[in-house]
């Protein structure tokens, strides 16, 4: 049978499946008896999260324990989901925050990175312009495939996950050569096992998300006061495409958001932004 590790490898990307792992291995803790566990008592230990670690915790806990349920439906341990009808009533921060993002100039910046390794060079490159010129997500860079790069067309197919749809991308004319290097000299030496997942990592495995969470990181002193990830240079990507006037339809489209409400999120930020300004600078109005 099907484990509930395995379960959530297949469904998640490995950081989000090692979380709720960990979240579910503590309400095993919790609840005596977690297979049979009921509303009430799931109820009951949200409510211990919640005096214990506030409701900023709360979300990644119910998830994961949905998951475990999903887990033991599909798997035909239980009829029922207890968990599947609990919303949480606390408002979730959904603005996203313009002091984290940063504009194409500064993103060019953290190309600008010297390699110790030459055989990881071009690799590095590839990931960084995947991030800052096509806003892919880590889970969509580790799950891209040999066959998903046309280097006659310069373009890349981006597989759809849970969030995003599916989409092919135009890469740009100085991606090309650092991406055909890595693919053509670099990675082979590199490769320890038989893989065709486009990203290895320096290790010779197929990347699992760390290496790029990491990779990232090493640029943190370009901005020391601000927060650099791969999600806020997605979200920089994504700003930096409607300020500069593009559709929003084409936006979505690029960033892979099944609605638009999801790319409207982007020109609401911009507004408020400006509200901010004129309050700080005109406080009278």
């Amino acid at each position: 049978m099907k484990t509930f590790d395995d379960f959530l490898r297949q469904h998640h990307a490995p950081g989000t499946a090692k979380r709720y792992a960990r979240e579910v291995s503590l309400f095993f803790l919790s609840v005596e008896k977690k297979r049979d566990a009921n509303y009430m008592e799931i109820m009951q230990y949200l409510g211990e999260v919640r005096k214990a670690k506030g409701p900023g915790n709360l979300r990644c806990t119910l998830a994961a324990i949905k998951r475990y349920f999903d887990y033991l439906n599909e798997t035909g341990q239980r009829a029922d989901h207890p968990a599947k009808s609990i919303r949480l009533r606390d408002q979730r921060h959904r603005d996203i925050q313009l002091q984290d993002l940063f504009s194409s100039a500064e993103l060019e910046q953290i190309l600008n990175k010297k390699e110790r390794y030459k055989i990881i060079r071009n690799r590095n490159q590839t990931i960084l312009m995947l991030l800052i010129y096509q806003g892919l997500t880590t889970g969509e860079i580790i799950k891209l495939q040999l066959s998903d790069i046309d280097f006659a067309q310069a373009k890349v197919k981006v597989q759809g996950g849970r969030k995003t749809n599916s989409r092919t991308l135009k890469l740009r004319p100085k991606q090309v050569l650092p991406l055909y290097k890595y693919v053509q000299d670099d990675r082979p030496k590199l490769l320890k096992v038989e893989s065709n997942q486009l990203i290895i990592n320096k290790s010779g495995y197929p990347e699992n998300g760390e290496g790029i969470s990491y990779l990232v990181s090493t640029q943190k002193r370009l901005f020391p006061l601000r927060k650099l990830n791969p999600k806020t240079i997605r979200q920089s990507v994504i700003a930096n495409l409607l300020d500069s006037g593009m559709d929003l339809r084409k936006v979505q489209v690029f960033a892979g958001h099944r609605y638009p409400s999801a790319t409207e999120r982007y020109r609401q930020t911009e507004v408020e932004a400006l509200k901010q300004a004129i309050l700080k600078h005109h406080p009278l109005g």
